[in-house]
Order: C-alpha cells, then sequence, then structure tokens
C-alpha cells in the first residue's frame, strides 16, 4: 500500500491560501474503479482510497506513515514566481505592449 504526502496547491479560483497550509497523507488506489452497469456509477471497494489525513508539518506525516510500516512517496510543493505589479504600471508612459483602450 502506497500512499502519498503532499502540500496541496491553491485552486485557480482562490486568491488565498486557506487549505494549504497543512500536509495530506492520502493512499495512492490499489484497485481500479468500477462503473455500475444500472446507474452508471464510479465505485470502488478500496476503502483506504477514502482515507486523508491531514498533518501539521511534512515530517509529523512522514512519522505516521513510518510508524505505522506504509510505502510513502513524498511530493514536494512547488514554488510560484511572483511578480509584483501595481495597477499605476497599467498607465506607465514608457510602457511595453500596446494600449488597448
Amino acid at each position: 500500500m502506497l500512499a502519498r504526502i503532499y502540500k496541496p496547491a491553491k485552486t485557480a479560483m482562490q486568491s488565498g491560501t486557506a487549505r494549504t497550509r497543512t500536509w495530506v497523507l492520502e493512499y495512492e488506489a490499489e484497485q481500479a474503479r468500477s462503473i455500475d452497469p444500472l446507474m452508471g456509477y464510479t465505485g470502488s471497494s478500496d476503502m483506504n482510497s477514502q482515507v486523508k489525513m491531514n498533518f501539521e508539518s511534512k515530517e509529523q506525516a512522514i512519522a505516521y506513515a513510518e510508524k505505522h510500516g506504509l510505502a510513502f512517496q513524498v511530493i514536494e510543493p512547488k514554488k510560484g514566481k511572483k511578480s509584483i505589479k501595481a495597477y499605476s504600471d497599467n498607465f506607465k508612459f514608457g510602457r511595453i505592449g500596446q494600449w488597448t483602450h
């Protein structure tokens, strides 16, 4: 049973970092999902795929996985580029690009 330890990224609809501060441990799916022939629902008999645990730090998540004998993979978060811009930069005289208004 393989577990992934990662820090979730913020969604495209977020401007803040509300749910990205904790580390998450979740299990990889051991079985493929099956489709119910009558209703078309997707299901699985793998209960571990529903487990998602949050930890305050990466070290706590790794310690939990090692304590319980889980094989795990740590996925480090990628740093985003921050470009600090001011609203007034849109109206500068020597601006690169064309004026669209």
